[in-house]
């Protein structure tokens, strides 16, 4: 037989091809979305040029003027705006990351709580949700701010619990003084996180290859916890306290977590556990009631039913809806504005107030939250994509 010649090569530059006419469109979008922001930001600096109002982010390196109140740093008043708005975006961060955590915890346990044998137990998740997140998030942070200022007493009657003070200021606590004993902590807890990282991967392998479930949680915790002390001692075991003491208008030294602080935290965390929560029993119930059934037959318990079983396989199903949690939670964190928890907004307000400068102000807020949202689902997505199932 004779061979059949092969096909003649398309052009990959000609109008026929699909691809070609899907880069010229690309290219095409890409120029017009270009001009459009150009003629927006030439527009807004022709206008305030002409209506005398300043415009650039000179002001940054210029003397705030101002305190903040909260800061988990030292800052001066005769400092440059850039490090109060570095402030900002910390206390931003800390609420965030913090309120993720608490919220993940929360509602996992309320998820797995409405698939409870016990009807109390079912009742109160439910009630929980039902009444959480249909009120308003910015009720509840005013709820909770009024409830840690005006129920709590003042700094000159605080609670006192142990070496804790709780009152109108907060919770006062006390707080290590900084030695190099700290540092070999820190460094053996790094350490620590790795082998209990390495000692979850080979019980993970083990199991697959035994069936034989070992801890996942209490070992590597101890690892951890182990490892820590042993820094600890290792840098000389370094134990000196700065302790709260009683002033006289307020509660001094020693570290403290402010009411607004606390309303914001509390408020956020409640707010979004109910909904992350209806994404945990979602994912739950996705799963077949067969599979259930089989680790019933294996002889599981209900926990590691739940655990081994349930929600491995519910996973691949929550964790988009729940990154769009983590992410709302993260920009509902803007609202503490409203009752003076010094975050990113709210130092671009006075900002704003002090220097005119409100499109550069704004547009480094937007930029904040544009950046801290994005690496959020960066996160979420490699961590979506190692848990989805593998095809061959």
């Amino acid at each position: 037989m004779t061979e059949r010649a092969p096909p003649p090569s398309k052009n990959s530059w000609s109008w026929r091809s699909q691809a070609f006419r899907g880069l010229l469109y690309q290219i095409i979008a890409i120029v017009l979305i270009a001009l459009v922001v150009w003629f927006l930001a030439h527009n807004t600096l022709v206008n305030m040029r002409v209506r005398g109002i300043q415009s650039g982010f000179d002001f940054l390196l210029q003397p705030a003027g101002f305190d903040i109140g909260e800061s988990l740093y030292h800052f001066d008043s005769g400092e440059p705006y850039w490090r109060a708005f570095l402030i900002g975006v910390s206390n931003t961060l800390r609420v965030a990351i913090v309120g993720i955590v608490l919220t993940t915890i929360l509602g996992t346990l309320i998820g797995v709580g409405r698939f409870s044998r016990n009807a109390l137990v079912r009742g109160l998740c439910v009630s929980y949700v039902e009444l959480f997140r249909n009120i308003p998030i910015l009720l509840q942070l005013l709820m909770w701010y009024l409830l840690f200022t005006e129920l709590l007493p003042a700094a000159s009657e605080a609670w006192v619990m142990g070496p804790f003070f709780l009152s109108k200021g907060g919770i006062n606590f006390p707080i290590p003084i900084w030695a190099s004993g700290h540092a070999w902590a820190a460094a053996a807890l790094v350490l620590g996180i790795v082998l209990a990282w390495l000692y979850r991967r080979w019980a993970r392998a083990r199991f697959e290859q035994t069936g034989q479930p070992r801890s996942m949680f209490w070992v590597p915790l101890a690892i951890i916890i182990l490892m820590g002390l042993f820094g600890w001692l290792a840098g000389g075991a370094p134990t000196e306290l700065d302790t709260p003491k009683r002033g006289e208008f307020a509660i001094e030294k020693g570290g403290a977590l402010t009411p607004e602080f606390l309303a914001v935290l509390l408020g956020l965390t409640l707010y979004t556990a109910a909904f992350v929560s209806e994404v945990v029993r979602a994912g739950i119930q996705s799963v077949s009631r067969g599979q259930g059934e089989a680790a019933a037959a294996l002889g599981l318990n209900r926990s590691l039913e739940m655990r081994l079983v349930m929600l491995p396989q519910a996973l691949r199903v929550i964790i988009p809806p729940l990154t769009n949690q983590y992410l709302n939670l993260t920009k509902n964190s803007s609202l503490a504005v409203a009752i003076g928890y010094p975050d990113v907004v709210s130092i671009s307000n006075t900002a704003i107030n002090q220097t005119g400068r409100a499109v550069e102000c704004i547009a480094i807020v937007m930029l904040v939250y544009l950046i801290t949202s994005l690496a959020t689902s960066l996160l979420m997505n490699w961590y979506n994509a190692r848990a989805a199932i593998k095809e061959r």
